[in-house]
Protein backbone atom coordinates (compact mmCIF):
# COMPACT_ATOMS: atom_id res chain seq x y z
CA UNK A 1 0.00 0.00 0.00
CA UNK A 2 3.36 2.11 0.03
CA UNK A 3 1.38 3.87 -3.41
CA UNK A 4 -1.62 5.18 -1.89
CA UNK A 5 0.65 6.46 0.68
CA UNK A 6 2.74 8.16 -2.13
CA UNK A 7 -0.16 9.40 -3.07
CA UNK A 8 -1.38 11.22 -0.35
CA UNK A 9 1.96 12.96 0.45
CA UNK A 10 1.72 14.00 -2.92
CA UNK A 11 -1.59 16.11 -2.54
CA UNK A 12 -1.62 19.61 -2.00
CA UNK A 13 -3.47 20.55 1.33
CA UNK A 14 -5.22 23.92 0.87
CA UNK A 15 -4.96 26.38 3.68
CA UNK A 16 -7.17 26.72 6.47
CA UNK A 17 -8.41 30.16 5.02
CA UNK A 18 -8.57 28.85 1.31
CA UNK A 19 -10.62 25.83 2.60
CA UNK A 20 -13.59 26.16 5.48
CA UNK A 21 -13.75 22.61 5.48
CA UNK A 22 -10.68 21.37 6.56
CA UNK A 23 -11.94 21.54 9.73
CA UNK A 24 -14.82 18.52 8.94
CA UNK A 25 -11.93 16.91 7.26
CA UNK A 26 -9.70 16.77 10.18
CA UNK A 27 -12.88 16.05 12.56
CA UNK A 28 -13.60 12.90 10.12
CA UNK A 29 -9.97 11.48 9.94
CA UNK A 30 -9.70 11.50 14.28
CA UNK A 31 -13.34 10.01 14.16
CA UNK A 32 -11.70 7.23 11.79
CA UNK A 33 -9.52 6.24 13.26
CA UNK A 34 -11.11 5.07 16.19
CA UNK A 35 -13.46 2.80 14.43
CA UNK A 36 -13.11 -0.96 13.69
CA UNK A 37 -16.40 -1.48 11.72
CA UNK A 38 -15.92 -0.85 8.11
CA UNK A 39 -19.96 -0.16 8.00
CA UNK A 40 -19.59 2.49 10.50
CA UNK A 41 -16.18 3.97 8.64
CA UNK A 42 -18.72 3.96 5.26
CA UNK A 43 -21.33 6.41 7.30
CA UNK A 44 -18.68 8.54 8.97
CA UNK A 45 -17.62 9.10 5.43
CA UNK A 46 -21.46 9.36 3.84
CA UNK A 47 -21.62 12.84 6.71
CA UNK A 48 -18.07 14.16 5.70
CA UNK A 49 -19.32 13.65 1.83
CA UNK A 50 -22.91 15.73 2.82
CA UNK A 51 -20.55 18.58 3.49
CA UNK A 52 -20.24 18.83 -0.11
CA UNK A 53 -23.58 18.28 -0.97
CA UNK A 54 -22.66 14.47 -2.20
CA UNK A 55 -25.48 12.37 -0.59
CA UNK A 56 -24.53 9.67 -2.45
CA UNK A 57 -21.42 7.44 -1.77
CA UNK A 58 -19.89 3.89 -3.46
CA UNK A 59 -17.03 1.83 -2.74
CA UNK A 60 -16.08 -1.53 -3.52
CA UNK A 61 -12.96 -3.54 -4.79
CA UNK A 62 -12.37 -5.93 -8.16
CA UNK A 63 -9.50 -8.17 -8.99
CA UNK A 64 -8.09 -7.76 -12.14
CA UNK A 65 -10.04 -9.58 -13.88
CA UNK A 66 -13.29 -8.32 -12.64
CA UNK A 67 -14.29 -11.88 -10.76
CA UNK A 68 -13.36 -12.99 -7.30
CA UNK A 69 -11.60 -15.99 -7.20
CA UNK A 70 -13.00 -19.12 -5.12
CA UNK A 71 -11.02 -18.18 -2.14
CA UNK A 72 -9.05 -14.66 -2.23
CA UNK A 73 -7.52 -12.50 0.45
CA UNK A 74 -10.33 -10.28 2.26
CA UNK A 75 -10.81 -7.69 -0.24
CA UNK A 76 -13.07 -4.64 1.00
CA UNK A 77 -16.84 -5.31 0.78
CA UNK A 78 -19.38 -3.58 -1.94
CA UNK A 79 -20.91 0.14 0.48
CA UNK A 80 -23.00 2.36 -1.36
CA UNK A 81 -26.02 4.04 -0.44
CA UNK A 82 -27.17 4.70 -4.01
CA UNK A 83 -30.95 4.65 -4.70
CA UNK A 84 -32.34 1.28 -4.65
CA UNK A 85 -33.65 1.60 -7.89
CA UNK A 86 -30.72 2.78 -9.84
CA UNK A 87 -29.21 -0.53 -8.24
CA UNK A 88 -31.69 -2.54 -9.40
CA UNK A 89 -31.54 -0.95 -12.65
CA UNK A 90 -27.49 -1.43 -12.75
CA UNK A 91 -27.85 -5.16 -11.46
CA UNK A 92 -30.83 -6.03 -14.13
CA UNK A 93 -29.33 -4.33 -17.34
CA UNK A 94 -25.25 -5.31 -16.46
CA UNK A 95 -23.92 -2.07 -16.34
CA UNK A 96 -20.82 -3.36 -14.18
CA UNK A 97 -19.82 -4.71 -17.39
CA UNK A 98 -19.34 -1.61 -19.34
CA UNK A 99 -19.40 1.14 -16.46
CA UNK A 100 -16.99 3.93 -17.55
CA UNK A 101 -15.94 4.52 -13.92
CA UNK A 102 -14.68 0.89 -13.99
CA UNK A 103 -13.02 0.71 -16.96
CA UNK A 104 -11.46 4.97 -16.48
CA UNK A 105 -10.18 3.70 -13.15
CA UNK A 106 -8.04 1.16 -14.44
CA UNK A 107 -5.95 3.61 -15.71
CA UNK A 108 -5.91 6.50 -13.51
CA UNK A 109 -4.04 7.43 -10.51
CA UNK A 110 -5.90 10.37 -9.26
CA UNK A 111 -9.63 11.57 -9.14
CA UNK A 112 -11.57 12.08 -12.16
CA UNK A 113 -14.91 14.20 -13.04
CA UNK A 114 -17.90 11.93 -14.51
CA UNK A 115 -18.21 14.93 -17.24
CA UNK A 116 -14.54 14.60 -17.96
CA UNK A 117 -15.12 10.74 -18.78
CA UNK A 118 -17.95 11.69 -20.49
CA UNK A 119 -16.79 14.00 -22.86
CA UNK A 120 -14.11 11.65 -23.87
CA UNK A 121 -13.34 10.54 -27.41
CA UNK A 122 -12.60 7.16 -25.70
CA UNK A 123 -16.27 6.46 -24.43
CA UNK A 124 -18.78 4.70 -25.94
CA UNK A 125 -21.86 5.49 -26.94
CA UNK A 126 -23.13 2.64 -24.42
CA UNK A 127 -20.54 3.89 -21.74
CA UNK A 128 -22.23 7.76 -21.95
CA UNK A 129 -25.90 5.70 -21.66
CA UNK A 130 -24.91 4.47 -18.09
CA UNK A 131 -23.75 8.00 -17.24
CA UNK A 132 -27.16 9.31 -19.05
CA UNK A 133 -29.31 6.66 -16.89
CA UNK A 134 -28.00 7.58 -13.60
CA UNK A 135 -28.96 10.56 -14.39
CA UNK A 136 -32.09 10.11 -14.39
CA UNK A 137 -31.88 8.47 -10.89
CA UNK A 138 -30.58 11.87 -9.28
CA UNK A 139 -26.81 11.17 -10.06
CA UNK A 140 -26.37 14.20 -12.07
CA UNK A 141 -22.61 14.66 -11.45
CA UNK A 142 -19.77 13.47 -9.68
CA UNK A 143 -16.10 11.67 -9.64
CA UNK A 144 -13.95 8.71 -9.61
CA UNK A 145 -11.18 8.01 -6.99
CA UNK A 146 -9.08 4.63 -8.50
CA UNK A 147 -7.80 3.30 -5.34
CA UNK A 148 -4.58 0.98 -6.82
CA UNK A 149 -3.77 -1.85 -4.52
CA UNK A 150 -1.24 -4.64 -4.34
CA UNK A 151 -1.63 -8.43 -6.54
CA UNK A 152 -3.12 -6.11 -9.42
CA UNK A 153 -6.34 -5.23 -7.19
CA UNK A 154 -7.73 -2.00 -6.74
CA UNK A 155 -10.74 -0.57 -5.58
CA UNK A 156 -13.17 2.50 -6.79
CA UNK A 157 -14.52 5.24 -4.76
CA UNK A 158 -17.40 7.20 -6.06
CA UNK A 159 -19.13 10.58 -5.08
CA UNK A 160 -22.39 12.03 -6.87
CA UNK A 161 -24.38 14.97 -6.36
CA UNK A 162 -28.22 15.70 -7.83
CA UNK A 163 -27.50 19.09 -9.32
CA UNK A 164 -25.60 19.63 -12.48
CA UNK A 165 -22.95 22.03 -11.01
CA UNK A 166 -19.07 20.52 -11.70
CA UNK A 167 -17.62 19.65 -8.21
CA UNK A 168 -14.99 22.14 -7.61
CA UNK A 169 -11.10 20.92 -7.64
CA UNK A 170 -10.72 21.93 -3.62
CA UNK A 171 -13.93 19.28 -2.77
CA UNK A 172 -12.06 17.28 -5.21
CA UNK A 173 -8.88 16.82 -3.35
CA UNK A 174 -11.12 16.55 0.20
CA UNK A 175 -13.29 13.68 -1.41
CA UNK A 176 -9.99 12.18 -2.73
CA UNK A 177 -8.12 12.19 0.71
CA UNK A 178 -10.98 11.10 2.16
CA UNK A 179 -11.19 8.25 0.14
CA UNK A 180 -7.56 7.30 0.17
CA UNK A 181 -7.89 7.21 4.11
CA UNK A 182 -11.10 5.26 4.40
CA UNK A 183 -10.04 2.57 1.99
CA UNK A 184 -6.21 2.35 3.69
CA UNK A 185 -8.07 1.96 7.05
CA UNK A 186 -10.63 -0.64 5.29
CA UNK A 187 -7.95 -2.48 3.69
CA UNK A 188 -6.39 -3.26 6.97
CA UNK A 189 -9.87 -4.05 8.94
CA UNK A 190 -10.46 -6.49 6.02
CA UNK A 191 -7.10 -8.27 5.55
CA UNK A 192 -6.43 -8.62 9.39
CA UNK A 193 -7.74 -12.25 9.03
CA UNK A 194 -5.90 -13.33 6.11
CA UNK A 195 -7.85 -15.46 3.73
CA UNK A 196 -11.55 -15.07 3.39
CA UNK A 197 -13.44 -18.36 2.22
CA UNK A 198 -16.59 -18.22 -0.19
CA UNK A 199 -19.21 -18.77 2.52
CA UNK A 200 -21.38 -21.79 2.27
CA UNK A 201 -25.45 -21.41 1.17
CA UNK A 202 -27.85 -24.18 2.15
CA UNK A 203 -29.80 -25.33 -1.01
CA UNK A 204 -32.99 -22.83 0.15
CA UNK A 205 -30.76 -19.89 0.08
CA UNK A 206 -29.15 -20.30 -2.98
CA UNK A 207 -32.32 -21.20 -4.77
CA UNK A 208 -33.83 -17.83 -3.15
CA UNK A 209 -30.48 -15.43 -4.31
CA UNK A 210 -30.56 -17.13 -7.50
CA UNK A 211 -34.24 -16.30 -8.41
CA UNK A 212 -33.52 -12.85 -6.80
CA UNK A 213 -30.60 -12.29 -8.95
CA UNK A 214 -33.30 -12.54 -11.91
CA UNK A 215 -35.51 -9.49 -10.89
CA UNK A 216 -38.16 -11.78 -8.89
CA UNK A 217 -39.50 -10.53 -6.01
CA UNK A 218 -40.37 -12.23 -2.41
CA UNK A 219 -44.16 -12.93 -2.92
CA UNK A 220 -42.57 -14.37 -6.80
CA UNK A 221 -40.07 -16.47 -5.79
CA UNK A 222 -42.40 -17.82 -2.73
CA UNK A 223 -44.97 -19.17 -5.63
CA UNK A 224 -42.14 -20.58 -8.10
CA UNK A 225 -40.53 -22.44 -5.04
CA UNK A 226 -44.26 -23.18 -2.61
CA UNK A 227 -42.75 -21.60 0.06
CA UNK A 228 -44.27 -18.11 2.22
CA UNK A 229 -43.20 -14.62 1.71
CA UNK A 230 -41.46 -14.59 4.88
CA UNK A 231 -39.81 -17.66 4.25
CA UNK A 232 -38.33 -16.20 1.05
CA UNK A 233 -36.95 -12.91 2.95
CA UNK A 234 -35.64 -15.06 6.30
CA UNK A 235 -33.62 -16.95 3.41
CA UNK A 236 -32.36 -13.84 1.75
CA UNK A 237 -31.59 -12.26 4.90
CA UNK A 238 -28.86 -15.16 5.69
CA UNK A 239 -27.48 -14.68 2.19
CA UNK A 240 -26.88 -10.90 2.89
CA UNK A 241 -25.64 -11.55 6.50
CA UNK A 242 -22.93 -14.11 5.18
CA UNK A 243 -22.30 -12.01 2.00
CA UNK A 244 -21.80 -9.19 4.24
CA UNK A 245 -23.78 -7.38 1.79
CA UNK A 246 -26.42 -4.23 2.81
CA UNK A 247 -29.39 -4.88 -0.16
CA UNK A 248 -30.45 -7.95 -1.52
CA UNK A 249 -29.01 -6.50 -4.92
CA UNK A 250 -26.00 -6.05 -3.93
CA UNK A 251 -26.13 -9.98 -2.30
CA UNK A 252 -27.12 -11.21 -5.90
CA UNK A 253 -23.78 -9.28 -7.38
CA UNK A 254 -21.84 -10.96 -5.09
CA UNK A 255 -23.39 -14.24 -4.97
CA UNK A 256 -23.03 -14.11 -9.27
CA UNK A 257 -19.10 -12.22 -8.87
CA UNK A 258 -17.88 -15.24 -6.69
CA UNK A 259 -19.83 -17.94 -8.46
CA UNK A 260 -22.60 -19.18 -5.99
CA UNK A 261 -25.13 -18.83 -8.57
CA UNK A 262 -25.07 -18.53 -12.13
CA UNK A 263 -27.36 -16.65 -14.17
Amino acid sequence: MSDQFSLISSIHFPKAAEAPFAVELGQFLTLADGVAQTERLFDLLATFAMNFDCPWIAYGSLTPDHTLSKSVRCDPPVLLNYPDEWQKRCFKMGYERIDPIIKTSRKRAGAFRWSDVYKDATTTEDERRVFDEAATFGLRTGIGVPLHGPHGSFAIMSFAQPRDREIQNNTVIYLQLAALYFHLKVYRLENSSGVWEVPRLSLRETECISWAARGKTSWEIGKILGISNNTVNFHIKNVKTKLNAASRTVAATKAVDIGIINL
